[in-house]
């Protein structure tokens, strides 16, 4: 994995879930499997192969977990990016249709579970960086352009 970026609230929230299954859903996990297992015959034992299969996802994700956290750089708020679009910023904006959007510029790691999160990556948040209130970003979708208007910014 190369480094990407995160915001502090993205890191804060991969820490927090990496010690909650290291030190609560996990231990839980391993008392399930070691009653199971006392029962006997685990071939036929179906709490024992569901806790041990939930064993092995817990235990990928928090090497997963450990990994992504070495491999972020975390991206703070700075005054200079005041008035502009920049990482961590939450935009709200309007096309011509009067429909209006708004989200929260983030990295990859943090926009699942969010509608009102997108990646830095998404062609979106690629058209609206470093763009002020009034002016317009033109995104390239996969129904051709279209233009959207930056109505605010903040941080």
């Amino acid at each position: 994995m190369s480094t990407s970026i995160i915001t502090k609230e993205g890191h804060e929230a991969l820490k927090k879930e990496l010690d909650y299954l290291w030190r609560e859903k996990r231990p839980d996990i391993t008392r399930k499997v070691t009653w199971a297992a006392s029962l006997g015959d685990r071939s036929e034992n179906a709490d024992y192969q569901y806790n041990k299969k939930l064993l092995r996802e817990i235990d990928r994700r928090v090497r997963y977990l450990r990994k992504r956290l070495e491999d972020v750089r975390v991206i703070e708020y700075s005054p200079e990016q005041e008035g502009k679009v920049f990482f961590g910023a939450w935009v709200e904006i309007e096309n011509d249709d009067g429909e209006v959007k708004k989200f929260r510029i983030v990295g990859y790691d943090e926009i699942y579970g969010r509608k009102d999160y997108i990646s830095i990556d998404s062609p979106m948040a690629r058209a609206l960086l470093k763009k002020s209130v009034g002016e317009e970003a033109v995104v390239q979708t996969p129904s051709g352009e279209t233009l959207w208007w930056i109505n605010e910014i903040s941080y």
